[in-house]
């Protein structure tokens, strides 16, 4: 099943390459103690570079390792928003305006989403999004039907058939420019690209991570994302009214008593708004 999908896939012109496969012990076929992404990295020397339309030398590949997972080259047929978290998926739905985009989707063996776009010429960007990476150029992802180390499959929920989504505006304003920072600090001397639409997605991002906290980390969430967010409004990015409503229903939501949200919200923002993101330069100023 994994070869033939690898060779329906190069038959679209997608170039392929063999990927390591999870063990069900939760361990990486590379045999390297303490993997720290199994099944997720090439098998062949060269990696990326080596990957490959070309039926023969897929079919040799998939016979020396026939468990082998797929790994498609990103940048070439398709760039692909990779989202690995419930902030990521809000906050990319937040910046699209509510709407997913038409073309093929997968949801991956961890629970995440991979939304197929028409490429465009662009590197990869890790954290395009709070919890959302881009693969373009020079980047791969893993395809349907490979295995992830929680025991689960990547599967289509729409099928490779479609044609992918041209990437709207506000999430091209994001790609093409350069890398933006997680909102919680970043290194200096990158401007965010798209800042107003940036900090909306963070709020987004920050409200849903505030919400879901466990039991035992709620109070420390809330900080966290207060100072985060605190960063944007002492740069004027966010109106400190609008975060403090959003953070205050998260954090009720999450089971915290009013006082203590209410302390917890003025220290982080207080904190974070002496520290403000530079949006032109991506430093504390």
């Amino acid at each position: 099943m994994l070869l033939d999908a690898a060779l329906a896939y190069a038959r679209h012109g997608i170039p392929v390459l063999p990927v390591h496969s999870p063990a069900a012990d939760g361990s990486c076929s590379c045999e390297q103690p303490g993997c720290a992404r199994p099944g997720k990295h090439p098998r062949l020397r060269h990696g990326l570079t080596e990957a490959s339309v070309d039926p023969r030398r897929i079919e040799m590949w998939w016979a020396r390792w026939p468990a082998a997972n797929v790994g498609l080259r990103t940048g070439v047929v398709m760039d692909v928003a990779d989202v690995d978290s419930p902030g990521g998926w809000h906050g990319l739905r937040h910046l699209l305006g509510g709407a997913m985009p038409a073309g093929p989707q997968v949801r991956t063996g961890g629970g995440g989403w991979h939304f197929w776009f028409r490429p465009q010429g662009y590197g990869n960007r890790v954290g395009l999004l709070p919890g959302v990476d881009w693969r373009g150029a020079g980047g791969y992802v893993i395809a349907p039907p490979s295995r992830h180390v929680e025991r689960t499959t990547y599967y289509w929920v729409v099928g490779p058939g479609a044609e992918p989504a041209e990437a709207p505006g506000a999430l091209l304003g994001l790609i093409t420019g350069p890398e933006p920072p997680a909102p919680r600090g970043a290194p200096a001397g990158r401007p965010i690209g798209r800042p107003d639409r940036y900090a909306a997605v963070a709020l987004a991002a920050e409200v849903d991570r505030v919400a879901r906290a466990p039991v035992g980390t709620r109070n420390d969430t809330l900080n966290r994302a207060a100072f985060a967010l605190g960063r944007l409004v002492g740069a004027g990015l966010l109106d400190p009214g609008l975060v403090t409503g959003e953070l205050t229903a998260a954090a009720r939501w999450a089971g915290l008593g009013q006082a203590e949200i209410r302390r917890t919200i003025r220290s982080g923002l207080t904190a974070g708004r002496r520290q403000p993101v530079d949006a032109e330069r991506r430093h504390v100023a």
